[in-house]
């Protein structure tokens, strides 16, 4: 009686089994039989000392001619300035400009100043003559918000923000000019 095995492909013999198991054996044995020829040949190479490795290396000496120095940091601080821009540039806002805010300072002309209800208010005048109410804490242009209303002038100030962080503040007076005064 014949002992068979079964596969996805049919029938194998066992002769064909054994043949399969045999080859397997010997490809193993001949493998590590190569690795245990490598090493022992390793161990009879004689080790040089260190003072025969040391004369066969030769010193090396780097020649700076047409060459970079390779001790030079590579970004430098005026490249990352380059790179940024000036640092005491000012940084414009992405804010949409509504009202006043389309305006700056020295495009308007202070041409009235009143008190409503203990309310200090200021009239100013675009370049086409039409006119504008202002109150304290209105914005004005990119950066300006009225800080007082006075007498005979009204005070903006203006906030500006560098790329370093660091804030400007500017002061500017809108003067009421007197009747003919230009």
């Amino acid at each position: 009686m014949k002992t068979q095995i079964k596969t996805l492909h049919g029938l194998l013999q066992p002769s064909t089994v054994a043949l399969f198991i045999l080859g397997s054996c010997l490809a193993v044995f001949l493998f590590s039989e190569g690795n245990s020829q490598a090493a022992v040949t390793a161990e009879k190479t004689p080790t040089a000392t260190q003072a025969e490795q040391s004369k066969k290396t030769k010193s090396f000496e780097y020649i700076l001619e047409n060459r970079a120095d390779p001790f030079v940091p590579f970004i430098t601080e005026k490249a990352a300035t380059q790179e940024t821009g000036d640092m005491n540039e000012i940084v414009e806002t992405d804010e949409e400009l509504t009202g006043m805010q389309v305006f700056e300072p020295a495009q308007l002309t202070l041409v009235a100043l009143m008190e409503k209800e203990g309310e200090k208010v200021a009239m100013v005048q675009d370049f086409t003559g039409k006119g504008y109410v202002i109150t304290e804490g209105t914005k004005i242009g990119k950066r300006g918000v009225v800080k007082s209303i006075v007498p005979n002038k009204v005070l903006i100030e203006e906030i500006a923000q560098t790329r370093a962080g660091k804030k400007i503040i500017t002061h500017i007076d809108m003067v009421l000019k007197k009747e003919g005064e230009k």
